[in-house]
């Protein structure tokens, strides 16, 4: 059972790490602390993604699922974070 959970820690925690990644290196957008600010905002929109799926799992449950993780809401929710901070950053 720790496997589990672990397992699907680990790919929220990839979805943020790739949503940072993105951000911060390829599209070079400017963030306040600039790959860390991007890596700790990424996370939080993953797991906040994860929070959605298990509140409204029965209207999205024809979504994708991957590791018991609905990679789409995760996904979404981690892009849609970490572009209001790259904006909210570059308005120093």
């Amino acid at each position: 059972m720790l496997f589990y959970y672990f397992n699907v820690g680990l790919t929220y925690f990839v979805i943020g790490f790739a949503t940072a990644v993105f951000y911060a290196f390829i599209l070079r957008k400017p963030l306040l602390g600039k790959f860390w600010g991007a890596l700790i905002v990424g996370l939080i929109g993953s797991f906040l993604g994860g929070l959605i799926d298990f509140l409204f799992a029965d209207i999205i449950e024809y979504l994708s699922d991957f590791n018991s993780v609905n990679v789409i809401a995760s996904l979404i929710t981690a892009v849609v974070l970490v572009s209001i901070f790259s904006r909210v950053s570059a308005q120093k």
